[in-house]
């Protein structure tokens, strides 16, 4: 990761053939356009690609989620169980729902426990969202078996996680709905976008529907259209969809690549005393994206991720710290400092976030380590990485 490393002709075709156009807008000017349409080609192929009903494109993978709760209905005052251990643009769009995050613990898949679920479930509680970190599953047949046994909604973030399948099937899809980000960081980029995947055609057209100002996309006629629902504006341009586009077609060797460089450097690893591995569910369904270790305490990994920057290793990241990825740094949430007055304060019910306690998740976060996986290596950057790496951890 992440696609922008293999940025080439591919994408400069795509690109040029909406440039020779002239036409930027997904919506329209179908004689302009000379039948070219880049958004409904990537939500074709990318739909085709994970073996779902539907894909809709929007402008991020945040904008995703904001699309994903809106259309399953979660909203004022409602409760959804997130993890600490995500983006916090998972936090936000649940908060932009006008809906409360509820924290869960995670386990060493490093996404929510699905043993722990109950303890943060209440009468209030309208949603589970998941987050696949990494590159890697959740035990999420387990949590899709709580959700349907509850009587929740399920909405996958994949965000980090495009490619990854449990027992064959894509993440993203277990849910009433999933979401991507193809920002330029994410395993395909389209230097910035996202998408909602689902397999119920009513979401579908709702999410394609709210996602631009509630447009109905009946007829023939822009101007013409009906609005059945309010909505906003979260859509993607061409351009974007053009690079989005040639990337998709990339996903398949991205991945092959990314799962032979894991490997080889995660067996090289295996004997080093008091290193674990993250746990992933289906192993040959893990994209790859990232490398995650465990050590034996908070002390040794903070000395292993100094000792592994000395040494040259890039692309580690310590996330117990991390001011983006981790409840513990996240001072706007525990303050609730918004840039407006936000409804959930209103309610008499917010948590204290500042009292949020979850000592199993800071256990695992305080040990863990995660290495992003290039695609750009060669063999030999990666025995020398190898090289680097046992001799800074102690092997």
């Amino acid at each position: 990761m992440p696609g922008f490393e293999w940025f080439g002709e591919e994408e400069r075709k795509e690109v040029n053939e909406v440039l020779e156009t002239g036409v930027l807008f997904r919506y329209g000017f179908d004689q302009a356009r000379k039948g070219r349409w880049k958004a409904r080609g990537f939500e074709s192929e990318l739909a085709e690609r994970l073996n779902v009903g539907y894909a809709h494109l929007c402008s991020s993978g945040t904008a995703a989620l904001n699309i994903a709760l809106a259309c399953c209905g979660i909203g004022a005052g409602d409760e959804v169980v997130v993890p600490p251990f995500t983006f916090v643009a998972t936090i936000e769009s649940v908060l932009s729902a006008g809906a409360i995050p509820v924290f869960g613990e995670i386990d060493e898949t490093l996404c929510l426990d699905p043993d722990r679920l109950e303890d943060a479930v209440t009468s209030r509680t309208r949603a589970i969202l998941p987050v696949h970190m990494c590159g890697s599953m959740a035990r999420i047949d387990e949590i899709a078996q709580f959700c349907a046994r509850k009587g929740l909604v399920l909405i996958e973030d994949a965000c980090q996680a495009l490619g990854a399948v449990y027992q064959g099937k894509a993440l993203g899809a277990f849910g009433q709905m999933g979401c991507f980000s193809f920002d330029p960081v994410k395993t395909i980029t389209c230097g910035e976008g996202g998408a909602v995947i689902t397999n119920d055609a009513g979401l579908y057209e709702k999410a394609h529907s709210y996602a631009d100002h509630g447009h109905e996309h009946v007829g023939s006629d822009r101007g013409l259209e009906g609005h059945p629902i309010l909505g906003t504006n979260h859509r993607i341009s061409e351009l974007n969809a053009a690079v989005g586009l040639a990337q998709l077609r990339k996903l398949d060797r991205i991945l092959e690549v990314q799962r032979a460089s894991k490997t080889a450097i995660k067996e090289a690893l295996t004997a080093i005393p008091g290193l674990t591995f993250r746990k992933v569910p289906d192993e040959n369904g893990d994209s790859a994206t990232f490398l995650s270790f465990l050590l034996s305490s908070e002390d040794r990994t903070r000395q292993a991720a100094l000792d592994l920057g000395r040494a040259g290793v890039d692309g580690c990241f310590y996330w117990y710290d991390n001011n983006w990825h981790y409840l513990r740094r996240w001072e706007h949430l525990k303050k609730m400092a918004s840039a407006f007055r936000l409804p959930q304060t209103l309610t008499g019910r917010c948590p204290d976030y500042e009292r949020v306690h979850l000592p199993q998740s800071d256990n695992i976060i305080k040990r863990l380590i995660s290495m992003q996986i290039k695609l750009s290596w060669t063999e030999a950057d990666i025995a020398l990485r190898i090289e680097k790496m046992r001799r800074a951890l102690g092997a």
